[in-house]
């Protein structure tokens, strides 16, 4: 029984589109956390790099697709920064217009379709398939851990350059940005455009890894992110850039595995978003359940040494 559920084949799976979605929790890294903006655009971003691929594709240029649909979520990004920091929309409020209005440019970019198929289209996971023939069943894999291991370097190497390092300052003060003479509306712009085009490259990724791409694909995108993004954050802590940025990958694999194990206790398909929420729930209460266990902790240390100290005090007096 346990062997059939934790398999390599399950593994391999969880693994490759942790990868894939980790992208996701990336984008979600740099909007929420480093920017502190909640950034609820991202369901439709999804999509919108799943379709903008697709078609791509479908013309005959999976690398090419790639690019066009990081484009395209550079586009979603700047939209949805131009109506905070232009308009005065607060950012939930932005992020909600532009994740309504992407879905009807998403079915235009579909031709108005719910779904395409690539299934005879070449994708990249097809060519290096060729490329990486010594990597035997584990080349999707190589594909994605080489995405997303090339896209956490370039952002750990880019919140270390001046421009990224005026970003983590808007996040954390932007009033001082501001005073700084540094526009906190071009930091966020940049940093929403760079969410955005990762979003859209994982959408892309994933339409070409399942060969498909549907309409739907990208609800719930948000808060899988975030799930991801506190479970790495948690187990592996925030001592510096490298380890945040390696934990967003590590809790989106581990919340994959989490969801493939489920699905092997054949877990009904009507019954995996109550899954994820309570994946999520779990998630984010994680933090504040261990802050309250050290409290605990220290609280009955406190008694014990009380305890100790008044019984030795009553002791002396008894003498």
């Amino acid at each position: 029984m346990l062997s059939s559920i934790f398999s390599v084949g399950v593994l391999q799976s969880a693994l490759e589109l942790g990868c894939i979605y980790a992208l996701v929790a990336l984008a979600l890294f740099l909007s929420y956390s480093i920017l502190n903006i909640a950034d609820l655009s991202t369901d439709g971003c999804f999509t919108l790099g799943c379709a903008v691929c697709c078609q791509v594709a479908v013309a005959g240029h999976p690398f090419l697709a790639l690019i066009a649909a990081m484009a395209a979520g550079v586009l979603s990004g700047f939209v949805t920064a131009f109506l905070q920091t232009r308009l005065g929309v607060e950012s939930i409020m932005a992020g909600i217009i532009v994740n309504t209005g992407l879905y009807t440019v998403n079915l235009a970019v579909m031709g108005f379709s719910s779904n395409m198929s690539l299934v005879k289209v070449d994708t990249v996971f097809s060519i290096a398939k060729e490329a990486l023939a010594f990597a035997g069943g584990w080349y999707q894999l190589v594909v994605a851990a080489v995405v997303i291991l090339a896209a956490g370097a370039a952002m750990v190497w880019f919140l270390g350059t001046r421009l990224g390092l005026s970003i983590r300052a808007t996040g954390d003060n932007a009033a001082m940005v501001r005073a700084s003479s540094i526009d906190p509306g071009r930091t966020i712009m940049v940093g929403l455009c760079i969410s955005g085009s990762l979003t859209a490259l994982s959408g892309a990724l994933l339409a070409q890894y399942q060969k498909s791409c549907d309409i739907n694909v990208g609800t719930g995108m948000v808060t899988i992110a975030l799930a991801s993004l506190i479970i790495g954050e948690t187990l592996l802590g925030k001592r510096s850039m490298v380890t945040r940025v390696a934990g967003v990958a590590f809790g989106s694999c581990l919340y994959r595995f989490i969801v493939a194990v489920a699905l092997r206790f054949n877990v009904p398909a009507a019954a995996m978003k109550l899954v994820s929420a309570l994946i999520v729930a779990v998630a984010i209460a994680m933090p504040a359940v261990r802050q309250k266990l050290a409290f605990e902790q220290r609280k009955q240390a406190a008694r014990r040494l009380h305890a100790a100290a008044h019984g030795s005090q009553n002791g002396k007096e008894g003498r």
